[in-house]
């Protein structure tokens, strides 16, 4: 089986990436922590497809877009939660969506026309 590994140079270069990204999301938060990663993958991306169009596929180029290809899914993958997750659902966890099960609403009482300005009879 004749499989290229991925350069050094660009397995070093994703992990700069994360490394960076979760710098910038101790100092900046999450989004934008991820937005200046994906932009790096994605330039080194261009980079590395650019290579793989200029020397062909037996260059090695092709298992480093596939390596790359592979982090940006998983650096998008980051922003997904399970449904239930901690970051997933209600943004209050005290906060009821449903009324509790003995509350009833409150009856309507038909109040007919009111007149502006008037006791009304009263």
């Amino acid at each position: 089986m004749g499989t290229v590994l991925t350069t050094h140079e660009v397995n070093d270069a994703i992990a700069d990436i994360e490394l960076k990204r979760r710098e910038t999301e101790k100092e900046a938060g999450f989004a934008m922590s991820r937005s200046a990663a994906l932009h790096r993958l994605h330039e080194l991306l261009d980079h590395e497809t650019e290579g793989l169009r200029l020397r062909g596929p037996d260059s090695g180029h092709l298992a480093n877009v596939e390596a790359v290809k592979m982090e940006i899914g998983r650096v998008k993958g980051l922003g997904v939660a399970a449904p239930g997750g901690p970051t997933g659902g209600n943004a209050y966890p005290g906060e009821r969506k449903v009324p509790w099960p003995h509350a009833s609403p409150a009856p309507v009482k038909s109040r007919g026309r009111r007149t502006m300005g008037r006791d009304g009879g009263r």
